[in-house]
């Protein structure tokens, strides 16, 4: 078994409300220098060895990703 971890996060030209909020807020909240924040996602999958990485790229771009206005990366984690 093997750990794979896929990070999904919004391309920088698309607007990400979520992560506008939050730099708002993080001033109200008493932290100081926190220019830009961008929310994203974070898969953790156990596969198997027979899963290779064209599989895990396609299950990255067709299920767990919008590539419109998303991109991802995808890596293996040793154990």
């Amino acid at each position: 078994m093997a750990r794979v971890v896929v990070d999904v996060m919004p391309k920088p030209e698309i607007l990400d409300p979520q992560g506008q909020a939050v730099v708002g807020a993080l001033p109200r909240l008493g932290f100081k220098g926190v220019s830009e924040v961008r929310q994203g996602k974070h898969f953790e999958l156990e596969v198997d060895d027979t899963v290779d990485d064209e599989t895990l790229a396609k299950i990255a771009e067709g299920f767990l990703a919008n590539p419109v206005i998303e991109q991802w990366t995808v890596r293996r984690i040793a154990e």
